[in-house]
């Protein structure tokens, strides 16, 4: 099967798909737009089940889609979609996602830990309320949905759970760029490092996934500059495609290695999947004109 295209319309490389998530039901948190929306959308295509949870119920002023729009999209992909209006910072929000998710499609397989907020200020200069959103929403809505879907994906014989965030790189560098970011995405990294490690005996796959490049989303376009560093980006199809690879393909991906406790980049997974030319992901700008993304 080729790749199909992202959510935006663009073009994508030719990955050849080595499974396929057909009647697997994946819970998601965010994914009403970007990067969740094309990776959940690639999973559609298959005939998955998807269940998003995201925030966006009514139309935003500055952001694209809701998670009502995002159902549709999925639905006319091919899967099947259950929109739930909830906060990955709410307990019972998350807690009845988990058990929504049960009710309609019979258990849970896959959780993509999707959900994730973003600002790169300084320690100075960087807002306390910002700081408890990021670590709230990256670090506790990661661990809590991981924490909660557990007896479900005990159940099931495809369990994954999948984290976008980043390698644990020590180089004081990130760090020392936006530490209150750093923060909180390596929390979400530390949450897949140690439910591998815990989960190991559940047959629950537990792996990170992070672009080598800038993803053009609605998150970097709201940002100071953001449009004309979107400009340098790849599409969000990219991301997709490496996902699907990810809870598809297995040992393919690290010969001799664990199919649990890994921190992918989207090339590297691509590359182990036979993809070999990466310009159709692109946004136009030629590949040495890429804006590399951080902690890599």
């Amino acid at each position: 099967m080729t790749s199909s295209n992202d959510a935006s319309g663009t073009a994508a490389a030719p990955y050849q798909a080595a499974g396929s998530l057909q009647g697997r039901t994946i819970l998601m948190s965010g994914g009403s737009r970007g990067i969740g929306l094309a990776i959940a959308a690639r999973a559609a295509s298959d005939g998955a089940n998807i269940v998003l949870m995201a925030k966006t119920g009514q139309p935003h002023a500055k952001l694209e889609g809701t998670v009502y729009s995002a159902a549709e999209q999925l639905e006319a992909a091919g899967g099947q979609a259950l929109p739930i209006v909830g906060d990955v910072r709410n307990d019972e929000d998350v807690a009845g996602a988990v058990a929504a998710a049960v009710e309609r499609f019979g258990g849970i397989d896959i959780v993509i830990n999707n959900a994730s907020a973003i600002d790169l200020s300084t320690t100075d200069a960087v807002d306390m309320k910002r700081y408890d959103l990021m670590q709230d929403i990256n670090v506790r809505g990661t661990f809590l949905l991981s924490k909660l879907a557990l007896p479900a994906l005990r159940r099931s014989s495809f369990a994954n759970i999948l984290t976008l965030s980043p390698p644990l790189n020590l180089d004081p560098k990130w760090a020392g760029m936006h530490l209150a970011y750093t923060m909180a995405k390596y929390g979400m990294s530390l949450t897949t490092l140690g439910l591998a490690e815990e989960l190991k005996g559940d047959s629950i796959n537990v792996n990170s996934l992070w672009p080598c490049t800038l993803i053009d989303t609605a998150a970097i376009r709201n940002m100071p500059g953001g449009g004309n560093m979107a400009k340098a980006a790849r599409g969000p199809a990219i991301m997709a495609d490496a996902a699907h690879a990810v809870l598809t393909a297995g040992n393919a991906l690290r010969e001799g290695g664990s199919r649990s406790g890994n921190f992918y980049t989207d090339e590297q997974v691509l590359a182990a999947a036979g993809v070999t030319d990466f310009s159709p992901y692109s946004l136009g700008a030629p590949e040495d004109q890429l804006v590399p993304d951080i902690f890599l």
